[in-house]
């Protein structure tokens, strides 16, 4: 992957979606009746492309071999005998505004073996695409998001290849009866990361002993995180020594979920599932005094997230694509004074799954322990602050499901403040409460009828799921600050 860095935004491999997930210590009920299991622990192990004799096995599920970049796979609409298959081709540039593409067979321009190396202004062989095949292709020229189009038009050759009209297609046309299911972990080094505040770490580990980031940080295996340390605006009354801060970490190994059942009824496919799982390990402390919110609460992104891993579904290279933009979000009344901290570890699964009798439905679950490190508030008032991300997951560039995760701290203290007099400084007498919790809301869009599936005529709500648990509790400072 290659690496870019800016004077503001920094863009370097690092951290995948799934912080995407931030933490969802919360779950909605799943149907199990109509879902293949995305993956439970592992992949397939069926030949990529499929039985020779046509019996039904499920096809691997795996990250795509390096280079991505030149995985292709064609074939015809479900219903004309003709299996998808890998092959040489590439799509050599896609305009998306006319939905033309130049297809050209690299080994035959080269005048070589399906191995040898493409080169420039050799001759294209004519018919190496045509009417009514199906062309999967991972990211390309004017297709950074990976392309999936049925060809409706051969154009003409050129020394570049053959032209071609395009529009889109549906996985189904290519997996047809076949059946595929599998959880493949996400390559942290394949991420990148627009930083949106100074003092934003990175870093991510993975096998072979290759690291990125702050000198010294333990990262496991497979995992990227990421340190933010972010001022949040101090209420205009308070002092000095109750400027507010947020300081923390996100951690996750992630990893996407792939499903598709096959023929279902008629030319809908039996079930389907996207989602993003993985494990997951945050922390983070607020301290001082954050101003009032008026309206919604103060929300300060403070990094942009992309990655577009490439799934090996038997010969077909299915483009998965990741968005994610994290934030600190604060809200309260201007008045307490916290010094709270917390750490979070577990995992999740947020997605979308398909059955012909529900349809389309959201899945989000996880399961989160929660330890206070330390925790004490000061007068009385409300504050929250939260560590959180929208997230998007798509394929082939169209969004499917898009999520609000929001782990949150949340203090409340309640009591009697007493006036200065000429014997001492304001006194408080009351008690106080620091609670832990996630906020978790979003939506299943149509652009998942991308498996062959009927078209989502409306977005369909994730639900808004929340949980809280409290941390700490103690009583109100007797010496309140001025």
């Amino acid at each position: 992957m290659r690496r870019r860095t800016r004077h503001r935004h920094a863009l370097l491999p690092a951290f995948a979606v799934t912080t995407l997930f931030l933490a969802a210590a919360c779950s909605s009920p799943s149907p199990h009746t109509e879902r293949p299991a995305a993956g439970e622990h592992g992949q397939q192990t069926k030949a990529d492309d499929g039985p020779a004799d046509g019996t039904d096995h499920p096809l691997t599920v795996a990250a795509a071999p390096a280079p991505a970049a030149a995985a292709t796979a064609t074939g015809s609409p479900r219903g004309s005998g003709r299996r998808a298959h890998r092959t040489t081709l590439t799509v050599s540039s896609y305009d998306s505004h006319t939905r033309r593409a130049v297809i050209s067979d690299e080994p035959k321009r080269a005048g070589g073996s399906p191995s040898a190396p493409a080169s420039g202004g050799a001759s294209a062989a004519p018919h190496e695409a045509a009417v009514g095949d199906v062309v999967a292709s991972a990211p390309a020229p004017g297709a950074p998001h990976g392309l999936l189009a049925k060809v409706t038009k051969v154009i003409g050759e050129s020394d570049r290849g053959t032209e071609v009209q395009t529009e889109p297609a549906t996985l189904d046309a290519l997996l047809g009866d076949d059946t595929a299911k599998g959880d493949v972990p996400v390559d942290p080094s394949s991420f990148t990361v627009d930083k949106l505040l100074p003092d934003v770490k990175v870093s991510w580990s993975k096998s072979g002993a290759v690291h990125a980031g702050p000198e010294g940080a333990a990262v496991p295996l497979g995992s990227l995180r990421l340190d933010v340390s972010a001022a949040v605006p101090t209420a205009k009354e308070a002092p000095a020594s109750a400027t507010a801060s947020v300081h923390g970490f996100v951690q996750v190994a992630p990893q996407v979920d792939f499903a598709y059942g096959g023929a279902g009824t008629g030319t809908t496919p039996g079930s389907a599932y996207l989602g993003v799982s993985g494990d997951w390990t945050s922390g983070w402390a607020v301290k001082g005094r954050a101003a009032a919110a008026t309206g919604t609460p103060l929300r300060i992104p403070f990094a942009k997230l992309h990655a577009d891993p490439v799934l090996q579904v038997g010969p077909v290279p299915v483009v998965v694509n990741l968005d994610l933009t994290c934030y600190v979000q604060s809200s309260g009344d201007g008045h307490v004074t916290v010094d709270v901290e917390q750490s979070l570890k577990g995992d999740f699964r947020a997605g979308g799954t398909f059955g012909p009798a529900r349809g389309w439905t959201p899945v989000s679950s996880s399961n989160m322990t929660s330890t206070p490190v330390h925790a004490s508030l000061a007068t009385a008032g409300d504050m929250k602050t939260a560590l959180g991300a929208e997230a998007s997951v798509g394929l082939y560039g169209t969004v499917g499901v898009t999520a609000d995760l929001a782990p949150y701290l949340r203090g409340r203290a309640s009591g009697t403040v007493t006036a200065a007099t000429d014997a001492g400084a304001p006194k408080a007498e009351g008690t106080w409460s620091v609670y832990g919790g996630v906020d978790l809301s979003g939506t299943l869009r149509l652009q998942l009828s991308i498996f062959g599936t009927p078209v989502v005529r409306r977005t369909i709500p994730l639900g808004a799921l929340h949980r809280e648990w409290k941390l700490a509790d103690g009583s109100l400072s007797s010496q309140v600050s001025p």
